[in-house]
């Protein structure tokens, strides 16, 4: 399911970026500040690059590329 970013409250979407983005294997050695790196995931959501995938069944947010995410679960989220 995918969860579009404007219905989070500022806060949680901040919290969720910032957790993506520090998660152990996503820097792979980057030193590039936190706040760099959040701001480029935000610009992604916001030019609709990217998208929040929620799994019901594990209660998981997820961020993807959109481009990696199944044309299925797009095509259900314009219906």
């Amino acid at each position: 399911m995918l969860i579009p970013a404007s219905l989070l409250e500022a806060d949680t979407l901040t919290r969720l970026i910032e957790d993506f983005v520090t998660r152990e294997g996503t820097d792979n050695g980057d030193e590039t500040p936190l706040e760099t790196r959040v701001s480029r995931v935000r610009r992604a959501l916001d030019k609709d690059e990217a998208v929040i995938v929620f799994d019901p069944e594990s209660q998981q947010c997820q961020l993807a590329l959109k481009r990696d995410v199944p044309k299925e679960w797009l095509e259900e989220d314009e219906a």
